[in-house]
């Protein structure tokens, strides 16, 4: 199947730019967030604090580990590589494209990132630690990375497609 899966931090533009890149492409556009809190019924950060992390980990693994689509642009979840099945099975279904951006773009970008829903396991209570934790797993699943700290959503849309493009000619 040919889809484009994008992992990053959150606020790194899986859900803005990638929208705008499937338009370009002539795909849709999954937003796997928007795909739990339907699921679930309710805002991720209300999912979180009802179920806690492990039982927003099983929701976000069952929902992005059942996906059936083609020529889609599929914006994950920033949590979602720590669900290992669920990153097989997305690896297997499309190209994983890593969004990358710096712990300053994202401080910058989410002033308040307990608000928003973030996945926060064990001790982790800072971003600098997240975004440590993080990192290291976009890289291992990434197929490609993308730099996206000084892009606009549009020039991160068009190196995402020029990305997914040259890998898959």
């Amino acid at each position: 199947m040919n889809n484009l899966v994008l992992i990053g931090m959150p606020s790194s533009g899986k859900s803005t730019a990638g929208a705008v890149a499937a338009k370009k492409l002539g795909y849709r556009f999954l937003d796997c967030d928007a795909l739990i809190r339907e699921a679930e019924r309710a805002p991720l950060a209300e999912i979180i604090e009802r179920r806690g992390t492990e039982g927003f980990l099983a929701a976000e693994a069952r929902v992005n580990g059942s996906l059936n689509v083609s020529r889609c642009v599929i914006a994950t979840g920033g949590s979602v590589v720590y669900c290992p099945n669920a990153m097989a099975h997305l690896k297997k279904i499309g190209t994983v494209v890593y969004l990358k951006i710096g712990a300053e773009t994202v401080k910058k970008r989410i002033p308040d990132f307990t608000a928003r829903g973030v996945v926060m396991r064990g001790d982790i209570s800072t971003l600098d630690e997240l975004y440590r934790e993080r990192a290291p797993l976009y890289e291992k699943y990434a197929d490609l990375t993308v730099d996206c700290d000084n892009l606009s959503v549009e020039a991160a849309a068009d190196a995402l497609i020029l990305a997914f493009n040259k890998e898959n000619l």
